[in-house]
């Protein structure tokens, strides 16, 4: 029995970052990139190791770009921190697990460090061939959950459910993370839409992944604990983005959408430190006549263009600032 799974990159298109604020995002997997994981039956349970995760390489420069590129550890963390949260769901729901070993491996063409959510899709990938192999079925808006305490609470990555939410579902979908919905059922209220409503969309992400300069640490959480007024209504209003979006695209109001993409980022810069290299992204877009927003913490942008004309712009121009552009391919 071969076991193969896959999950998909995801972009945030509106209402991001407001999910880990307890407000509203919309979001899209991108399926021009995924993540796959091979399962079958072994004597023992054996994780493979992938190229991408040697501690052999050609040179400092080898190192140091990979470093860049696929962080420090690879993905065989991911696989085991998935394994480990999916054994202690099932100890906790009671289910009993046949005494049955697998061997395990996984690879991605999901660009990594540019805001795709590519470790994540590895962890989506690897809960769906556990719950295969093991006859488990997980509540599909339980599953975000699981996937988003195993990259917190096992491997200390700060994220929130939008990315989750979506690799999970797949396709458009519209969440709502009102906080009295959460703690009542824990989870939030997600709404797939008709991925044929979209407008004309375009990523770019950058591919000078050597040099990338990281995550800017914020301070934006602590002060929005503090109830930081500046802080609350941006995220309120960064919410309501995600809200007219839904709205717009369910009457095909391509004009408005527009909008809202480039509102999404002018709130969000209000808050957030944005970084030069990642300014460039959104200016060399909007020259072009494009709207843009960030797909997720930084390092890709997408948005709306107009015709064939613009997204041949967005090719030539983007190229200059070392990314590269495609349009998603949702369902």
């Amino acid at each position: 029995m071969l076991i193969e799974t896959r999950a998909y990159a995801r972009a945030g298109l509106l209402g991001n970052p407001s999910d880990g604020f307890f407000c509203k995002t919309l979001a899209i997997t991108v399926r021009n990139f995924g993540a796959s994981v091979t399962l079958y039956p072994s004597p023992e349970l054996h994780i493979e190791p992938q190229p991408q995760d040697t501690n052999v390489f050609r040179s400092l420069h080898h190192l140091r770009d990979s470093v860049s590129t696929l962080g420090y550890h690879g993905g065989v963390p991911l696989l085991k921190a998935a394994i480990k949260k999916f054994a202690e769901y099932c100890e906790a729901e009671r289910i009993r697990l046949p005494n049955q070993n697998f061997s395990i491996r996984y690879s991605t063409s999901i660009p990594r460090q540019v805001g795709l959510s590519g470790s994540s899709a590895i962890i989506v990938a690897t809960f769906r061939a556990l719950m295969q192999f093991y006859g488990v079925e997980i509540p599909l808006p339980i599953l975000p959950n699981l996937v988003l305490a195993t990259e917190s609470e096992e491997l200390g990555i700060t994220a929130g459910l939008q990315d989750r939410v979506i690799q999970c579902y797949e396709g458009c979908v519209y969440m709502d993370f009102d906080r009295e919905t959460m703690e009542r059922q824990g989870y939030g209220h997600y709404e797939p839409l008709d991925s044929h409503l979209l407008p004309r969309l375009y990523i770019a992400y950058n591919t000078d992944l050597g040099k990338q300069s990281g995550r800017v640490h914020n301070d934006v959480r602590a002060r929005w604990l503090k109830g930081e007024p500046d802080v609350v209504d941006t995220m309120s209003a960064i919410a309501d983005v995600a809200r007219e979006g839904r709205d717009a695209m369910l009457r095909q109001d391509t004009k408005l959408l527009n909008e809202l993409v480039n509102r999404n980022f002018d709130l969000r810069s209000r808050i957030y430190t944005i970084s030069d290299r990642n300014l460039s992204l959104i200016e060399t877009a909007r020259a072009c006549g494009a709207s843009a927003s960030f797909t997720g913490s930084g390092g890709s942008i997408i948005g709306l263009y107009r015709d064939d004309a613009m997204l041949n712009r967005l090719f030539v121009e983007l190229r200059k600032v070392n990314a590269r552009v495609i349009k998603p391919y949702v369902m």
